[in-house]
């Protein structure tokens, strides 16, 4: 075969001419190794002993040609971390999860961030474990960037989503925002879809940490779902243990009847979501919580009492809609376990329940205003 290339060649350019393109060819491949070589190398300026730096050079180097080679989170360097936050200035903190202080950064490309950073001094098993956070590209979960380990700080770089969390607008002393009630069935559909497509993965993604704090929302309101694969991450390096912050809010989303995490526990949490939604008030103090007949009893107590539905959103709904959407929260929330609905279940519902609150909607009162509908009025038809 390459005789008959260099015959070729020669036919075409002559002896003098395919000598030429032959050590052409020989020049460009040399270059293109010596590229290669210095790209696949480019994030691995520091000595062997780092070991975020020998965890990178063993998933380059393997799985060639896999999709997720091209995903793996990237391995970022202080310098480039300290400079897209001004050596973490207090003026760039937004706020702290289970994993830390959480701060907004500008990279030198131009794109912003969320660097979550807890103290922590480097080791193989945090890069190990990084290495096996969901890097999925869905428009309802937010992306992980990549990861820094140096100076005494383990850190995790994210997408930033600028309008925050669900709870600050909920619930947060800053709060201004009047979410509606179509909005908080939008921003509960995506997040249920963005479950979903942790839960459809192979083997399936359990979030295991999934609460209002942990569903942000985009300029347009979109929500997505933060922080999955995190507490696992935690479970494996965690040497002092969660925050008690963070231990509150878990334990409140957490599902009383699952002892290890599941997609029921996921769904369970995703159903103390949508009573935070329904309500505006933070899960803590939802009493029912825990057992079917202390939610039920708390539910019937606040019907009675017509103030079980957030007050903001009197107005702004039908009595259809709202029992469609507390009956899913009452399932989702439910015991047993096995009862619950599938993620993929509760996604096709609140799509359902949208749809039709729309189509109710556009047809106003005769005076042209929407109808108030009373608390106790809900599950009367």
């Amino acid at each position: 075969m390459i005789s008959s290339m260099e015959s070729s060649v020669a036919a075409v350019a002559g002896g003098v001419g395919g000598a030429l393109v032959l050590l052409g060819v020989i020049l460009f491949v040399c270059f293109c190794m010596f590229h290669y070589k210095r790209y696949s190398n480019r994030n691995s300026d520091t000595a062997s002993s780092d070991p975020s730096a020998v965890v990178e050079q063993k998933r380059e180097g393997g799985s060639s040609g896999s999709s997720q080679a091209t995903t793996n989170p990237r391995l970022f360097r202080m310098k480039e971390l300290e400079h897209a936050t001004r050596h973490f200035d207090e003026a760039n903190l937004i706020g702290y999860g289970s994993f830390g202080l959480v701060f907004k950064g500008l990279l030198y490309d131009g794109t912003i961030v969320a660097i979550k950073r807890r103290s922590g001094a480097p080791r193989p098993e945090f890069s190990d474990e990084v290495a096996h956070l969901p890097m999925v590209q869905h428009r309802n979960v937010v992306n992980i960037l990549g990861y820094c380990q140096e100076n005494g700080y383990q850190m995790l770089v994210f997408e930033y989503l600028p309008n925050g969390s669900v709870c600050s607008h909920l619930y947060g002393r800053d709060s201004t925002t009047k979410l509606e009630f179509k909005q908080r069935l939008s921003i509960a559909t995506g997040a249920a879809k963005g479950l979903f497509h942790l839960h459809a993965q192979r083997p399936p993604v359990i979030h295991g940490n999934f609460n209002t704090a942990n569903v942000l929302v985009d300029e347009n309101f979109i929500a997505k779902v933060a922080d999955a694969g995190v507490s696992r991450l935690l479970e494996k390096i965690d040497d002092a243990g969660p925050s008690e912050e963070s231990s509150s809010r878990a334990s409140v989303f957490r599902d009383p009847e699952a002892d290890q995490n599941g997609e029921g526990s996921d769904v369970y949490s995703f159903g103390v979501f949508l009573w935070e939604l329904i309500t505006g008030r933070e899960a803590s103090h939802i009493d029912g919580l825990g057992s079917n007949e202390s939610m039920l009893h708390w539910m019937e107590v606040h019907l009675n009492e017509d103030d079980l539905v957030d007050e903001r959103l009197k107005g702004s709904f039908t009595a259809e809609g709202m029992g469609d959407f507390i009956r899913l929260a009452l399932r989702c929330t439910g015991f047993p376990r096995k009862e619950r609905p599938a993620m993929e279940a509760a996604v096709a519902e609140l799509e359902t329940i949208l749809d039709k609150e729309i189509k109710r909607t556009t047809v106003m009162g005769e005076e042209g205003t929407a109808t108030v509908t009373l608390g106790s009025q809900l599950f009367t038809k």
